[in-house]
């Protein structure tokens, strides 16, 4: 069996990384935007390397090869057949946010706390929005579709789902998904399910079930996001695509893409084809070392005075309740103290953070150790 090294530390200062150059030369650990601290698989780098070799490097599109390779992967993992002809390909999930506002008319719905551009993308295209908190009940995030029903405009029409969620890191279970179903089918509203984080699902009793196939009378209004970034750390390759059932929907959906969207580069498109068909063995040993990372997370988090966190489900991600610590900023504390998170006001939740655990379990424990001082400091 390979043997990767998810403890090694590579030194992304001062290089091109956009989450280590944050904080420039400062003492600062950067546990911050969603990119893992690991190489890629070795396929994956393997295949870029021998395309760079080939030479030439003119506009591509999607081969055949990736098309099976994708499909084979949905089918493997979920269960799903997909059609060729219902796959769009995309250089991120974000823009097939902006296309489904876009291609949606009417006010678009969401729930927060959730990943900021899901709070962003709509003004940007010209669609009002409307957010509902979710609830937090006996330590678990759920829906209150109470507020949901009153939140309803006359002109709601889409609904903006993150499955399995970021930042709260819930994985939907049947129940829940049954009922969000029947409200998009009973208010008339298309939903645009963002499931990129549905390859790492960390609590091994539960499946991600894609929305669109567990509902079938939903898979017409559905526009499903998907792509290998996160879970093969290449979200800098920009490969996504989006699983769009229904014909009228999908032309709606490309005729926004017109004049707008680039094309996927080659790069992407090989990075994706070799993650999907030889990069499972590195997936499951990658989601071993997220869930010994997660588990020292949320025993670290246990012991800090003024912190709080549900259990992760899914995604490299904690959501922390830093209210406790009585302070109006608790990312720019815990920046001081030399640990970069994430705001909760980004996410629509302010007083809490949130930290990216996808590193060498050295960086993660200075990084616990920092965070054990800062709140021992106002404690």
């Amino acid at each position: 069996m390979a043997v990767f090294d998810f403890d090694r530390v590579i030194d992304r200062r001062h290089g091109d990384s956009l989450k280590w150059n944050r904080y420039g030369d400062r003492d600062v650990l950067p546990l911050w935007v969603a990119d893992m601290d690991f190489a890629a698989p070795p396929p994956v780098l393997a295949a870029l390397q021998q395309r760079v070799d080939h030479g030439v490097l003119g506009y591509a599109k999607p081969g055949p090869g990736l098309v099976e390779a994708t499909r084979t992967h949905l089918a493997a993992h979920y269960d799903w057949p997909v059609d060729p002809a219902w796959i769009v390909w995309l250089p991120g999930v974000v823009t097939g946010l902006s296309l489904a506002c876009r291609a949606v008319e009417g006010d678009v719905l969401t729930a927060t706390p959730v990943y900021p551009p899901f709070l962003s993308v709509p003004g940007a295209s010209g669609r009002p929005l409307v957010t509902v908190p979710l609830q937090l009940a006996n330590g678990r995030w759920g829906w209150d579709f109470a507020a949901m029903e009153a939140a309803l405009t006359p002109t709601t029409r889409l609904l903006l789902l993150c499955h399995p969620h970021n930042p709260v890191g819930r994985v939907w279970d049947s129940a829940e998904l049954a009922a969000l179903a029947d409200f998009c089918t009973r208010h008339d509203l298309v939903v645009c399910s963002d499931e990129i984080h549905c390859d790492l699902i960390l609590d091994e009793a539960t499946r991600h079930v894609p929305l669109a196939l567990a509902f079938p009378a939903l898979a017409a209004r559905c526009i499903t996001l998907m792509a290998p970034s996160k879970t093969y750390n290449i979200p800098g390759l920009a490969c996504a695509f989006a699983v769009i059932t229904d014909p009228a929907l999908r032309r709606r959906f490309t005729d926004a893409m017109r004049g707008i969207v680039a094309d996927v580069n080659v790069l992407g498109l090989v990075g994706a084809e070799a993650a999907f068909r030889e990069g499972e063995p590195w997936r499951r040993e990658v989601l071993k070392v997220l869930r010994r990372n997660r588990d020292r997370v949320q025993a670290a988090v246990a012991a800090m005075p003024g912190l709080s966190m549900t259990p992760v489900e899914a995604t490299y991600l904690a959501w922390i309740d830093a209210r406790g610590l009585g302070v109006a900023d608790p990312a720019l504390h815990f920046e001081q103290a030399g640990v970069g998170l994430s705001s909760g006001a980004d996410f629509g939740n302010p007083g809490w953070v949130r930290l990216n655990f996808a590193c060498p379990a050295s960086t993660l424990d200075l990084a616990l150790e920092r965070m054990r001082g800062a709140c021992a400091c106002l404690a």
